[in-house]
Formats: C-alpha cells, structure tokens, sequence
C-alpha cells in the first residue's frame, strides 16, 4: 500500500512535468522513522527498492542511499506535524521564484490551498540538502515553500495532500505567467 501511494504520486509528478527523469523526491513519516524516495530514483516509475527506510533523527545503513534531500525532510518532520512531505521542481513555479520574494496566486483555488507562498533562499547558496532548517521553520506557517531557482517542498498528512499542493501552486504559478505575457491582470508590487 505504501509503495502504490508513492508511485501514484511520482508517476504523475512526473507525467505533468513537476520533475525531470531523477529530480524530486518524496517522503512519508512513521513514528520516529522516514520512508523516503531513493537517491537519484525516478519519480516516474517507483519500485519497492527506490523506498529507502531510515531515522529521523539518527543515521543507519540505509542513510547513504537515501535522497540528497533527507536533512530537509528530517529537518520538516522534526520541527512540524507534517507526516508527508513532496519535493519538486515545477518548471513555471521556478521561473517566478527567479524574480520573485513571494508567489501570490491570483486565481481562486490557488488562493484557497496553497495561499501566499514565500520564496526562501534568495542571496544565499542553494544545494540540495541546504536550507533545511530555513525550511522547517516556514513551513510551520505554510502549506509549500519555493526555494529560489530551485523548488517547492509541501507538506500534509498524506502524500496526495502535499501533492495537491504542488500541483495547485504550478498551476497557478501558469496563469500568472499567462497573465504577464499578455501584461493583463498582473497586480502591482
């Protein structure tokens, strides 16, 4: 069961573009344990050995196989109640982070779910694995964050849940790039 939520969630992280071949990783909490995606894994077609188990807080065997992201990932699970946690790049969300402090959808469900969402990291080194504490602690407020030119973590208490997340704001992070090509409808900063 565990493993068709995570191809569920990759396979179509993957189809709508969220993610290239081996980026993105994704992650579910037990108890004070974490199952996350494999190190370079592809999202697109998980199987039973891309599902590394390891600690939250203390490493083990399996630690050096898990995904570059785990300190971002142990990092939310330590500091919020989320009990799952999505990484990804969302191609139209990246682009807006580039330019962006903040991303504030304009269309209706975007503002509803995923709401203001902050960009982190900018005049700072961004590596996978980096910022986790940054991110941890604003995702106490928020349901996703951006990392400048880089990606979106979500959360939830399902991995459909930060899911929904990710895919609310890249679509809204679209119409607000059709609105900007089309110079309509853009609020003023």
């Amino acid at each position: 069961m565990i493993l068709s939520q995570f191809q569920t969630v990759g396979h179509d992280l993957f189809t709508k573009g969220l993610v290239s071949s081996h980026s993105g990783n994704l992650s579910i909490r037990l108890g004070g344990r974490i199952i996350i995606t494999r190190r370079t894994s592809r999202l697109g077609c998980l199987e039973e050995h891309d599902l590394i188990e390891t600690g939250i807080n203390k490493n083990d065997r399996n630690t050096p196989l898990a995904s570059i992201e785990l300190a971002v990932h142990r990092a939310i699970y330590r500091e919020t109640p989320a009990l799952a946690v999505v990484h990804a790049h969302p191609p139209h969300a990246v682009a807006l982070s580039l330019t962006e402090t903040e991303i504030v959808p304009t269309d209706t469900e975007g503002q509803t779910i995923v709401g203001r969402v902050p960009v982190l990291g900018w005049h700072m080194k961004v590596e996978s694995g980096g910022l986790a504490d940054i991110i941890a602690q604003a995702l106490k407020k928020h349901r996703i964050v951006m990392v400048h030119g880089h990606g979106t973590f979500a959360i939830g208490q399902l991995l459909e849940e930060a899911h929904n997340c990710t895919t609310t704001l890249e679509e809204s992070c679209q119409v607000i790039c059709l609105l900007k090509s089309l110079q309509v409808g853009v609020p003023k900063k």
